[in-house]
């Protein structure tokens, strides 16, 4: 038992009403006006990198990326396995917000996770980004990650990070719902003519990569109580 006890203040595990307090306030956040686009467009960010890097760890290429004021993306790929390709960008959405909110309970990793973030953002900013558009809005997701640093204090950076986490995980569960009523052009549609199997089945698997994602998180509090109590 007092062994367990510096393990969990070392990594500071949000307890159980802390959790649920941080995820009313993220879903209040990711649909309040001006203040959630920011995070949409980090949402979509995500969805386009895990486009681009199963695109590459597929054996495809990846041309650019564009991003959207609406929150919107594209990948310009060609080759690799498309069935892949299309399937990554909600599911990594929904993984990567997960991992997001794992570095954040962790006091060491919170710290690292912006820096990476960041200058990850840069880097494929660097590497595919093209027009204007979407050079501004990975500029802007550069800062919302590297700011954080110049006002380092440590609790801070934990809890504004899951909240970032659990804002890109709410967004990757309610995205994927919009593509129901779309007929072309969308990561659904195509997938449902390259396999034969429909639209909503894909939007259905997308929602729970989405669910699992966050109750991954929940789990991961509740296992850091349990060894506490």
């Amino acid at each position: 038992m007092p062994s367990s006890l510096p393990s969990a203040a070392e990594h500071r595990i949000p307890g159980r009403g802390q959790f649920i307090v941080e995820l009313i306030v993220a879903l209040i956040l990711s649909r309040a006006p001006y203040i959630s686009i920011p995070f949409k467009w980090l949402e979509c960010y995500f969805h386009e990198l895990s486009h681009a890097l199963a695109t590459l760890l597929s054996g495809g290429r990846v041309d650019h990326i564009e991003l959207f004021s609406n929150g919107a993306g594209l990948c310009f790929s060609s080759g690799g396995w498309q069935t892949f390709i299309g399937f990554s960008g909600y599911a990594g959405a929904a993984g990567w917000g997960a991992l997001l909110y794992f570095l954040a309970c962790s006091r060491y990793a919170a710290k690292s996770a912006y820096a990476l973030m960041g200058a990850g953002v840069l880097f494929t900013m660097l590497l595919w980004g093209r027009d204007v558009l979407t050079i501004s809005i990975m500029l802007a997701l550069a800062v919302l990650f590297l700011l954080p640093l110049k006002f380092y204090r440590t609790v801070i950076m934990r809890g504004s990070l899951r909240l970032v986490a659990l804002i890109v995980l709410l967004n990757a569960l309610s995205s994927p719902a919009v593509l129901l009523g779309i007929s072309v052009r969308s990561d659904a549609s195509n997938l449902a003519q390259q396999t034969f199997i429909p639209a909503f089945v894909w939007v259905l698997l997308w929602f729970t990569c989405g669910l699992l994602a966050l109750m991954s998180c929940w789990w991961r509090i509740n296992q850091a109580r349990a060894n506490v109590e």
